[in-house]
């Protein structure tokens, strides 16, 4: 099984942890930004990362192929059976992949992708702008949320955690990080996630590629932390 692109992806990540949190041997290639071949292009029509191959089988979006891999191998369970479980997953996932991909998007797009990727002026007053205003409030919102569990749903890892933890394993990539004194349980919570297995080599090798490029570009009073 083939997964197309970066894992500097938040997207690409999620499909990577889900994956190595099932014992699956999941293989990247990377792809977008005009990469991939016709591989790529055939699973992801539209370009977007993550694409994904088994056998003849092709599909893109993160959550597509994390269903795909849930029903194709179902132990260990990382979407939860239970109505209410299931549900509250997927909210999280939601989550994620909107509300968190919004305020990232603009605080790693604008200090990293933009200057050292594609080589383009970067908008510090929009990534300055999510990090004050967009982020505080989902940060507070978990730090609501997070049971005394470490988990976020059924006391165990699912999709939940794995989904939220990518966003934020991306952004501290570029020296964004959790405030302790403002959200110690997320804090711990997203130190716990990253430090796993399934996290920790990936994030390793994206820590190293960002450094390689330069790291990021802050500017207009942010810091790199």
């Amino acid at each position: 099984m083939i997964v197309f692109g970066s894992t500097l992806s938040p997207y690409v990540r999620k499909c990577m942890v889900f994956g190595a949190e099932k014992g699956l041997e999941l293989e990247l290639r990377a792809a977008g930004l005009g990469k991939g071949g016709p591989e790529f292009e055939a699973a992801s029509p539209f370009g977007k990362m993550p694409g994904f191959k088994d056998g003849d089988f092709l599909i893109s979006d993160s959550t597509a192929i994390v269903t795909y891999l849930e029903a194709r191998h179902p132990e260990p369970d990382l979407i939860p059976a239970e109505p209410r479980a299931r549900a509250r997953t997927i909210w999280y996932d939601e989550l994620a992949d909107t509300l968190m991909m919004a305020a990232g998007s603009a605080i790693f797009g604008n200090r990293f992708v933009r200057p050292r990727v594609l080589k383009q002026e970067c908008d510090h007053n929009a990534a300055d702008h999510a990090e004050r205003e967009l982020l505080p409030p989902i940060l507070a919102y978990l730090e609501k949320m997070i049971p005394e569990s470490g988990f976020l749903v059924e006391d165990r890892i699912t999709l939940a955690d794995i989904a939220v933890a990518s966003p934020l394993a991306t952004l501290g990539c570029i020296g964004v990080t959790v405030d302790r004194s403002l959200y110690p349980k997320t804090a711990a919570w997203a130190l716990a996630m990253h430090q796993r297995p399934s996290f920790a080599a990936i994030l390793a090798r994206d820590h190293a590629v960002v450094e390689a490029m330069g790291g990021p570009i802050v500017g207009n009073g942010g810091k790199k932390s």
